[in-house]
């Protein structure tokens, strides 16, 4: 297993500080960070969170993929790597 976990369905007044703080419970938390939209910075609901090693990275999933923060059960999984992207860019002619 991985350490970088996948966290969804989160509240959109979470922020990189509170989900730190969150999984810290469970282990040294490396990096903490919840995607925003590009144009208008609003929270897309979800986040990665890197913990120092697997077991931690567990102990997260065991903790949290479920849990209740403020009304909304979080889904929390090991991040998978992401696909390779089409090229989205306009026509080059």
């Amino acid at each position: 297993m991985g350490n970088k976990l996948y966290v969804g369905n989160l509240p959109f007044t979470a922020t990189n500080e509170s989900l730190t703080d969150a999984f810290a419970s469970c282990g040294t938390v490396r990096s903490a960070k919840i995607i925003t939209d590009r144009d208008s910075g609003r929270s897309k609901g979800f986040g990665f969170v890197e913990m120092s090693s697997s077991e931690e990275a567990q102990a997260g999933i065991d903790k949290f993929n479920g849990a209740d923060w403020e009304g909304r059960p979080m889904t929390v999984n090991e991040a998978k790597p992401q696909a390779p992207r089409d090229n989205r860019g306009g026509s080059r002619w």
